[in-house]
C-alpha cells in the first residue's frame, strides 16, 4: 500500500507533502466509513439470516401440522370402514379393540364411537364407555354427514359420520395431540447459519480489500471538498500519481475539466457576439409578448416560426411547433386544409378567416376534474392567414384568437333571450285572459272581477320583478349598480314576502315554513334590492322542490349580521356546479333542471345584491336530497 502524501501539482515531483496529522485524519476519517458501511453489511445479514431461520421454521412447522392432519384424516376413514360392517353384526368388542390399538399405534389421544343420544359405545379409554351393550337400534339424531377437523394449539379432532346398517347413525371421533417440530426446525435453520458464517467471511475478505484504498479515496474526497468551497486550480487540486491508478484517472479528469471549461468560455464569448449581429432579436421578444398567437408557415403548410403564444393554443411546446404541419395542429381541420393549399400555392391572394373546434384533451384517470366529473369544455380558434410572399416562394403568416369566452357568452345571452321571452309570454298571456274574461262578461260578478284584479296585480309584480332583475343584470354589467340605503324594516319585509310565495307554494303543493324570531333588528340597506334577492332564494326553493316537499326560511340575528337560511327538500345541486350556479345565465345540467322554466339570472343576482350590502350568499347542497342557500348580510350604516 502507498504512503500517502499530500495534494500537489501532477507531474512536479517537488511538492510539499501533506502533515502527517492530516493524512492520519483522513486515514481514520475514511476507515469510519469502510467500517460504517461493513457494519451495515453486517447487520443486513444478520436480519436476513433471521428471516430465513423464522421462514424455514415455520415452513417445516406447517409441513408437520399438514402431516399430522392427513395422518388423523387416514385413521378415521380405515376406522370408518371396518367400523361400520361390524357395528352392523354387533361385533363392538372388536370395534373397541380396533380403537385401542389405533390409539397406540398412531400416538392418539383418544378414539371413541358416540350414538346421536350421546352415549358412548366404544372408546379407547374402557372407563370412558356409556353404552355397555350395543343396542338393536337407536333412534337418528341431529348428525352432520360429513368428515370435519378441528384444530387447537394442543391437538386436532377429526368427527366423521358412521352409518350402521340396520341400526341407525353414530359419530366417529378421533382426537391427537399437534405435531411438535421443534427438533427438525434445528436442523432446518443449520444450513442458512453455515451460509451466513460464510458470508461474513467474504465481507471480512472485502473490508480489507476496500481498506488499501482509503487514503487516495479521502484525499479525493478533500478535493472534493475543496471544489465544493470554489477552488477551481487544477495545480492546487492534482495529486501525486505515486499514489495509484486512481489517483492518475483523478488528474486525467482534472485536465479534461479545465479543457470544457475553457471551450465553454469560448462558446459563451462567440454566442454572445453573434447574438450581438441578430437584428431580430428585440422582434423575436417583442411577439413573444403578444396575446394573440403569430405563425408562419411555409409553401408546403409547415410551421416554420411561432411565437409563445401559438404554442400555448395550439396545444403544444414551442420547440415541438415548428417543423409540424399546420393542418395536424388545428385537429385536421378542412377549412384550414384548403385555406392553406389556395394561399401558399399562389391560387388565392385573400385573407381567409375561419373559426375552429378543439376538443379538451384527454385528462389522466386520476385527474382532479375528472374525478369531479366535470363536463369537459372545447376552445375555439379564430384562424386568420394572410398572404407573406418572399422572393420565389409563397408563404402565410397565421394569427391564432381564443374566442371560447365569446362564444359562450354569445349562447348564454341567445338562452336568456329565449328563457326571457318565454318568461315574459306566460304573465302577458294571463293578463289578456283576465281582461278578455271581463270584457266577454256583460256585468261580472264582484267575486269575478275580484278574481280578476287579483291575478292581474301578481302579474304586473311578477314582470316588475323580471324588468328588475333585468335592469340589476344590464347594471352590474355596467358596473353601476348601487345601493339606495335606508333603514328597513325585517319583520315587515318578511311579511310581505310571505304574502308573495305562499300562492307559489301552494300551486307548487309544497309545504312553506318560516321560522322568525321574536324581535328583529333595523338593518340598514336597500329594501327593494334585499326583497328581489330574497324572493330569487325563496322562489328557487319551491321552483325546484317536487310536490309535497318543504321549504323552511329560518332567520338568525345577532348583534352584527342577519343571516336567512332557505332550506328545501328539492333535487340538489352536484358538488362541482355549487360554485357554477351563482354565474349569470347559467342552469345546472341536471335534466330534471331543463324542464323548469328560469333566466339563469336569480342566483347571481341574489349574490351580487349580498355583496354591495358587505354580505354573501352561499350554498350547501346534496343530490337528490335538498339544498340551503343562506344569504347574510352585516347590520348597521358601516355596512
Amino acid at each position: 500500500m502507498p504512503d500517502a502524501t499530500a495534494i500537489q501539482p501532477a507531474g512536479d515531483e517537488g511538492g510539499t507533502p501533506c502533515a502527517p496529522a492530516q493524512r492520519r485524519t483522513g486515514l481514520l476519517q475514511w476507515e469510519s466509513v469502510i467500517a460504517g458501511m461493513a457494519l451495515s453489511a453486517l447487520v443486513i445479514l444478520v436480519v436476513t439470516l433471521g428471516v430465513a431461520g423464522w421462514w424455514a421454521a415455520t415452513s417445516h412447522r406447517q409441513a408437520a401440522e399438514n402431516a399430522r392432519h392427513e395422518q388423523v384424516r387416514v385413521v378415521s376413514d380405515l376406522l370408518a370402514q371396518h367400523a361400520e360392517p361390524m357395528l352392523a353384526v354387533g361385533e363392538v368388542t372388536a370395534v373397541r379393540r380396533a380403537l385401542v390399538e389405533a390409539r397406540a399405534q398412531n400416538g392418539l389421544s383418544r378414539c371413541r364411537i358416540v350414538l346421536p343420544d350421546g352415549r358412548v359405545i366404544a372408546d379407547s379409554e374402557p372407563g370412558g364407555i356409556t353404552a355397555v351393550v350395543l343396542p338393536d337400534t337407536w333412534p337418528a339424531g341431529p348428525l352432520d354427514a360429513r368428515s370435519t377437523l378441528a384444530s387447537t394449539a394442543d391437538a386436532m379432532t377429526q368427527v366423521r359420520s358412521l352409518m350402521v346398517r340396520g341400526r341407525g347413525p353414530a359419530t366417529l371421533e378421533v382426537t391427537a395431540p399437534a405435531a411438535s417440530p421443534t427438533g427438525g426446525a434445528w436442523e432446518v435453520a443449520t444450513a442458512p447459519g453455515l451460509l451466513g458464517l460464510g458470508a461474513v467471511a467474504a465481507l471480512w475478505f472485502i473490508y480489507r480489500r476496500l481498506r488499501k484504498r482509503v487514503v487516495t479515496l479521502g484525499l479525493i474526497r478533500d478535493a472534493l471538498a475543496a471544489v465544493g468551497g470554489g477552488e477551481r486550480s487544477a495545480d492546487v487540486l492534482a495529486l501525486s500519481p505515486d499514489l495509484g491508478p486512481e489517483a492518475v484517472a483523478w488528474n486525467e479528469l482534472l485536465g479534461e475539466r479545465r479543457a470544457a471549461e475553457r471551450a465553454a468560455v469560448a462558446g459563451e464569448l462567440e454566442g454572445k457576439l453573434d447574438r450581438r449581429r441578430e437584428p431580430r432579436g428585440e422582434l423575436e421578444l417583442a411577439c413573444d409578448s403578444l396575446a394573440v398567437g403569430l405563425a408562419v408557415v411555409d409553401e408546403r403548410g409547415n410551421v416554420r416560426h411561432a411565437n409563445g403564444a401559438a404554442a400555448s393554443l395550439l396545444r403544444t411546446r414551442r420547440d415541438e411547433l415548428v417543423g409540424q404541419p399546420l393542418v395536424e395542429l388545428l385537429a385536421g381541420d378542412e377549412n384550414a386544409r384548403a385555406a392553406i393549399q389556395s394561399l401558399v400555392g399562389g391560387k388565392s391572394s385573400q385573407r381567409r378567416t375561419w373559426e375552429v373546434t378543439l376538443p379538451e384533451p384527454e385528462r389522466p384517470s386520476g385527474d382532479a376534474r375528472s374525478a369531479a366529473g366535470g363536463a369537459a369544455q372545447s376552445s375555439v380558434l379564430r384562424i386568420t392567414l394572410r398572404p407573406l410572399r418572399q422572393e420565389d416562394s409563397c408563404a402565410a403568416l397565421v394569427t391564432v384568437e381564443d374566442v371560447t369566452q365569446q362564444r359562450v357568452a354569445e349562447a348564454a345571452r341567445s338562452a336568456f333571450v329565449a328563457q326571457a321571452t318565454h318568461e315574459l309570454r306566460t304573465p302577458l298571456t294571463n293578463m289578456r285572459l283576465c281582461i278578455e274574461t271581463a270584457l266577454d262578461e256583460p256585468e261580472p260578478s264582484p267575486a269575478e272581477v275580484g278574481k280578476c284584479l287579483n291575478m292581474l296585480n301578481g302579474e304586473v309584480r311578477r314582470l316588475e320583478r323580471m324588468v328588475s332583475e333585468m335592469l340589476s343584470v344590464a347594471e352590474i354589467e355596467a358596473g353601476s349598480l348601487k345601493v339606495h340605503a335606508d333603514d328597513v324594516r325585517l319583520d315587515a319585509l318578511f311579511e310581505a314576502l310571505r304574502h308573495e310565495v305562499e300562492p307559489m307554494a301552494a300551486e307548487k303543493r309544497v309545504e312553506l315554513a318560516f321560522d322568525l324570531p321574536p324581535k328583529f333588528p333595523v338593518l340598514h340597506g336597500d329594501r327593494d334590492k334585499l326583497v328581489l334577492a330574497l324572493h330569487n332564494l325563496i322562489g328557487n326553493a319551491i321552483k325546484y322542490t317536487p310536490a309535497g316537499g318543504k321549504v323552511t326560511v329560518a332567520v338568525r340575528a345577532d348583534g352584527s349580521r342577519v343571516t336567512v337560511d332557505v332550506a328545501d327538500t328539492g333535487i340538489g345541486i352536484r358538488a362541482e356546479e355549487q360554485d357554477r350556479v351563482f354565474e349569470r345565465f347559467y342552469r345546472a345540467q341536471d335534466p330534471r333542471v331543463a324542464k323548469i322554466t328560469g333566466t339563469g339570472l336569480g342566483l347571481a343576482l341574489s349574490r351580487e345584491v349580498a355583496r354591495i350590502h358587505g354580505g354573501d350568499v352561499t350554498v350547501q347542497s346534496e343530490i337528490d336530497k335538498g339544498s340551503t342557500f343562506t344569504l347574510s348580510v352585516p347590520i348597521g350604516k358601516a355596512a
